[in-house]
């Protein structure tokens, strides 16, 4: 498919632009509230759409803009298909030709293999992780990475001294009892920030977490907050007003 804009205004605090070069998302998460901002059907978001002409369409849009650029606010730009078009790392290199701000949003440790290009730019990497347990994540986000190999990436651009946060969420009842694993690994891998996010429940999303008998935990966030807190990092509360100055 084609898109006929590659940036669009951003409503998140700290970001001026959106960038998803694909859309729909292989992950399969089953709390993503995506499809229903997106107005899409969430039987066919599992099959991304290739927006394969976005890297031109950017060149031609950023030459006169200034300002942070989010990279996959509605989709992972790092889901399976980017093994084979390469979509995010071609927009990575029209982006490290300007001044702009990027921050990259993901799931996967595939974004390792774009550091060359990451590193040398003004940015922060936000890497998302739910849960340790890869039973509670086969459930809840089906076709992602598991959180093993979104730890060790964090792991590796922190030892290469890149700016990195772990975004925890969004924080569901899988998670209660297992909280103190979970803060214990990302600690492990030396972050220093970390974001929180709540469930953000919308109909369809509340209805079929229901169907799984799912909810959001107030008790694993709270716990989550100590743990973190007590371990010396910096903690707010994801896509909150000052949450993107963590790491810009």
């Amino acid at each position: 498919m084609e898109c006929r804009r590659a940036l669009n205004p951003s409503g998140l605090p700290g970001v001026d632009y959106a960038l998803n070069p694909y859309a729909g998302c292989s992950h399969g998460c089953i709390y993503c509230y995506a499809p229903e901002v997106t107005h899409s059907e969430w039987k066919g978001w599992r099959i991304p759409g290739v927006r394969e002409n976005i890297a031109s369409r950017l060149a031609r849009e950023v030459g006169a803009l200034s300002g942070t650029v989010c990279i996959g606010t509605s989709t992972d730009p790092y889901q399976e298909a980017e093994y084979r078009f390469e979509l995010t790392r071609r927009c990575l290199e029209v982006l490290s030709r300007t001044d702009m701000r990027v921050s990259v949003m993901t799931k996967s440790g595939l974004v390792t293999r774009d550091m060359d290009l990451i590193s040398g730019m003004d940015h922060s990497v936000c890497m998302t992780v739910t849960n340790t347990d890869i039973s509670v994540c086969r459930r809840t986000e089906p076709g992602a990475p598991p959180p093993a190999e979104r730890l060790d990436a964090m792991r590796r651009m922190t030892d290469a001294g890149m700016r990195v946060i772990c975004l925890v969420g969004p924080i569901l009842s899988t998670l209660e009892g297992k909280e103190s694993e979970l803060a214990d690994a990302v600690i492990g891998t030396g972050v220093r920030a970390v974001c929180m996010d709540r469930l953000n429940l919308r109909p369809d999303l509340g209805a079929r977490l229901e169907r799984m008998g799912i909810r959001g935990s107030r008790s694993a966030y709270d716990r989550l907050r100590v743990l973190f807190t007590d371990a010396g990092l910096d903690v707010s509360d994801a896509f909150g007003p000052g949450w993107h100055d963590q790491t810009l």
